[in-house]
């Protein structure tokens, strides 16, 4: 392929007499590369966000929610009847992985020196707490019970520093009822710390049984249960079948079972996270115009600097077509050395930051306490392929230049 030998050739060349195009080349290529660059950083970071806060939102609701119909309406704890039966109907739908109860119950903690009101969530030997045990910076996980008291609470780190309580602490909890006022003491047994402002200022873990004797329920009652799903792609189909299944139906004491997602259940964190995806395209599209626009004004400079050489092509017989080829292949060549450097900028200041931390936030406004980072491989190639298609794309209407050269006059052109 001649376009192919030639673009190599001038690619490789080290004329000295080319003053300008040496520099274009580098700009071209930087430029290619510092917007591959911050589209791959921005990619990273926006999905490792995402990826976090949605991990920590579903860490304490799980995927879907199974309540009393009139919970989910006035946010008031009415109990379910969870019993044998209902749990194997949620187990039996495809794609549910996990069945863990809860119960709700508000109470006020109190110090010698302080109280604060919050909410406690009682769960039971069943419940995945791996998510917990993977925050808990202080103490240690009890083994919550449905069937006894341990006497023993998890809290989170702004409780912990607002009542100025450490692990092993002793204290009292306060739950008003509707003819009387209970009091239990608990021992904290662990401290966690997630930086969801929207959990951690208010829930504390307790047993089930506690919360089902403060509340007055029977054993098999309970506030809900969350399930969790085997492929969080297909949630919303696991949710409709779930719909169908149970959302409606009634347990034996005549209450009313609704279900909803975990996007149903926090609307907020999840609609914010979606506004991210548009910040992405912004400047996903503005790098792409960024090193579109550097590759079209280094391959004109190229292309006027080389005008005598194309005057002799075009004297020995090549066509437009094979000249114009010859420089959209010098300036793939181009494109292929910045996408390699900025992959190698992009990627690496992303590891950088995933096993150092170095770039800290401000844990109350963002919920993380270090910029999150996700290495997506097959994202980063499609970025790449997308990059490198669309600076060629832009650059065969500038290479369009060469068919107004002619050799004539291009072969006395200094």
């Amino acid at each position: 392929m001649l376009p192919l030998f030639l673009a190599r050739k001038i690619y490789g060349s080290d004329d000295k007499n080319q003053k300008v195009s040496k520099p274009a080349i580098r700009i071209a290529t930087l430029g290619v590369a510092i917007g591959l660059a911050v589209m791959i950083i921005t990619v990273g970071v926006v999905y490792g966000f995402k990826h976090s806060i949605r991990d920590k939102a579903i860490g304490f609701g799980s995927h879907i929610q199974v309540e009393n119909f009139m919970s989910m309406q006035s946010g008031d704890p009415y109990p379910i009847c969870m019993d044998d039966s209902l749990i194997n109907v949620l187990k039996n739908i495809n794609g549910i992985n996990h069945v863990g109860r809860y119960t709700l119950t508000q109470g006020i903690l109190k110090t010698d020196s302080d109280f604060l009101g919050i909410v406690f969530k009682g769960i039971g030997e069943e419940y995945d707490t791996q998510f917990l045990a993977q925050n808990i910076i202080e103490g240690e996980m009890p083994k919550f019970s449905a069937k006894k008291s341990s006497n023993k609470i998890l809290v989170s780190k702004t409780i912990a520093d607002k009542l100025h309580l450490k692990t092993g602490d002793r204290l009292f909890a306060y739950f008003v009822c509707t003819d009387n006022v209970r009091v239990r003491r608990f021992t904290v047994s662990g401290i966690y710390e997630t930086n969801m402002s929207h959990f951690d200022q208010v829930i504390c873990i307790a047993d089930l049984y506690t919360t089902n004797k403060l509340n007055g329920w029977e054993p098999n009652q309970c506030s809900g249960a969350e399930i969790e799903v085997s492929d969080f792609t297909k949630l919303d189909q696991v949710a409709q079948e779930m719909v169908e299944k149970v959302n409606r139906t009634t347990d034996h004491n005549g209450e009313t079972i609704s279900t909803q997602t975990i996007f149903e259940a926090y609307p907020q964190i999840f609609t914010w996270l979606d506004l991210l995806d548009i910040n992405v395209w912004i400047i996903l599209a503005l790098m792409t115009c960024v090193a579109g626009f550097t590759m079209i004004s280094g391959l004109l400079i190229i292309i006027l600097e080389r005008t005598q050489m194309i005057g002799i092509l075009k004297a020995l017989g090549a066509r437009n077509s094979t000249v114009r080829h010859t420089f959209l292949w010098f300036a793939t060549f181009i494109i292929t050395r910045g996408l390699l450097l900025g992959n190698i900028i992009g990627i690496g200041l992303l590891l950088l930051q995933k096993y150092t931390g170095v770039v800290t936030l401000d844990p109350k406004t963002y919920y993380v306490s270090e910029v999150p980072v996700e290495i997506n491989i097959p994202i980063f190639l499609a970025i790449n392929a997308a990059t490198l298609a669309i600076s060629v794309m832009v650059l065969v209407a500038p290479s369009y230049l060469v068919a107004h050269i002619q050799p004539s006059k291009s072969m006395r052109y200094e």
